[in-house]
């Protein structure tokens, strides 16, 4: 006798309850230095794409974007130093190292050409503006002859 696994054809409602990220206990949050890795939010309008990325505490020339293959990067390696007059010593001394890396891939209706990004107030701002023929054209009446 062999053990068959069952699965519902027709998922419940239960089913997708501990789908959520409530439940999710995962590592996807965290990067490879076991650092958190920013919230992004990712905003669409007629004309352009706008991701934004909770960092507080940084500096713009903390980041680094790069976009290989319609791929955008989004990264940063910060370590913060603290530095002793003379005189002074250290008992205890725990190094701050913060870095991350976060990659999108463009959809084919961005226009990678045109990419611009601006830091304020611990968010940074990425905005892709969509390719003119890709936007949506006005509603337009045609004359029946």
């Amino acid at each position: 006798m062999s053990l068959v696994r069952f699965t519902n054809p027709l998922p419940s409602v239960f089913d997708h309850l501990f789908e959520g990220d409530l439940f999710d206990w995962t590592n996807r949050n965290f990067s490879p230095t076991n650092t958190t890795l920013p919230s992004v939010n990712i905003k669409e309008n007629a004309d352009a794409y706008t991701v934004e990325v909770a960092a507080p505490g940084f500096d713009k020339n903390d980041f680094k974007l790069e976009l290989n293959h319609d791929i955008l990067t989004i990264s940063s390696a910060k370590e913060v130093k603290h530095e002793t007059k003379e005189g002074e010593r250290f008992t205890k001394r725990e190094f701050s190292y913060q870095s991350f890396s976060r990659s999108f891939t463009l959809p084919d209706t961005a226009d990678d050409e045109k990419i611009a990004a601006g830091y304020d107030k611990g968010v940074l701002s990425i905005v892709i503006p969509k390719k003119e023929e890709s936007k949506p054209k006005p509603l337009r009446q045609i004359e029946i002859q």
